[in-house]
């Protein structure tokens, strides 16, 4: 494998200053959000996103759902910008997620959203973008230049920004403290060894990779980074809906990697990990608790289990990045991908 580093390498190491930066500088932004969310007191959330993004969104749709019993829905940014539809959303509140803020699709789903009667909230890397301009609130990153196409720094802030969001509309002091820990507990992520997991990924060619609640957004995010990165045809299914017609696939040596955290969900996982295995299946899972044939990857401890996940992702960066090099993969520039896609 190369020595040589990769500008993913030096993106996924800022992860813990960034979050940290984050939280320090856009204080003030997040609890002026926060308290217009509660003035708000929206009975439903929207949130318009794609790629990476998609998946912060969908870790906001379990925190908020599991935190504040509110439902959230994800709007597809053509509603407005290629149909030219303005939905009602009196009484709701409407999140946008994008790094750089500016493309076409999403920019107008926003507008439109802010026609429409939303409280809009901007999650953004680029202060000054289009979409924060079109927003009541924006909630800036502050993860600075991210160059490897490989969302990797941008993707946790927009996870941090959005957990940040929902811990100051609630006022749920548990909550603020999970999301105050996270810069360390990242740093502490990275050290994580996943070293087996590359051994048996090293010469693949398709994968699972399952969760549940929030850890199913965070399987979303690591199917796509083993596609864009590696080359590797994976799949992300919750660890439920796998075993409706997915698992026919799995056979000896299948390698399914499920991510387990402390909460409600982990003895089905488990269980589903147990299942698998049964299979034949080569299966690494984040907890212990599993049977014999279940492989554990190790995973930082403690940690509140609606912030676990996202603690995950750190630890999934850091092994992506050097299984691609190590597949002879620059994760910096993959095949046929640019940095930003702009979409209408």
């Amino acid at each position: 494998m190369s020595e040589t580093k990769s500008l993913m390498h030096a993106e996924v190491e800022e992860i813990p200053a960034a979050a940290k930066r984050f939280l320090t500088e856009s204080r003030d932004n997040v609890v002026a959000a926060g308290a217009a969310m509660r003035a708000a007191d929206p009975r439903v959330l929207v949130t318009v996103a794609r790629g990476s993004s998609d998946h912060a969104a969908t870790y906001l749709k379990y925190a908020v759902e599991l935190v504040a019993g509110v439902p959230v829905a994800s709007v597809g940014p053509s509603v407005a910008s290629i149909y030219g539809r303005t939905l009602k959303l009196d009484g709701a509140a409407c999140l946008g997620i994008s790094q750089s803020g500016k493309s076409p699709d999403i920019v107008e789903m926003m507008k439109s959203a802010g026609a429409g009667g939303a409280l809009t909230v901007a999650l953004t890397n680029v202060a000054d973008s289009p979409m924060a301009g079109a927003c009541d609130h924006s909630l800036p990153l502050r993860a600075g230049v991210e160059r490897s196409v490989a969302a990797t720094k941008t993707f946790i802030t927009s996870v941090l920004a959005a957990l940040a969001l929902v811990a100051e509309w609630r006022e749920d002091d548990d909550l603020r403290a999970a999301v105050a820990a996270l810069p360390d507990q990242f740093a502490a992520a990275l050290a994580c060894d996943w070293t087996p997991l590359a051994e048996r990924l090293v010469r693949a060619n398709s994968a699972f990779v399952l969760g549940r609640g929030p850890g199913f957004a965070i399987a979303n995010e690591m199917a796509l980074k083993f596609k864009e990165t590696s080359g590797i045809h994976a799949e992300s299914y919750s660890a439920a809906e796998v075993l409706h017609g997915p698992a026919a696939l799995v056979q000896a040596g299948f390698p399914v990697l499920a991510l387990g955290v402390d909460d409600a969900a982990l003895p089905q996982v488990m269980a589903t990990a147990d299942r698998l295995a049964g299979q034949g299946a080569d299966v690494f899972l984040t907890a212990k608790g599993a049977g014999g044939a279940v492989k554990v990857l190790p995973s930082v401890e403690g940690v509140h289990a609606l912030t676990a996940p996202l603690v995950l992702a750190a630890s999934f960066y850091r092994f992506i990045e050097a299984l691609a090099r190590r597949r002879g993969f620059n994760p910096d520039t993959p095949p046929h991908l640019r940095k930003v896609t702009e979409t209408v």
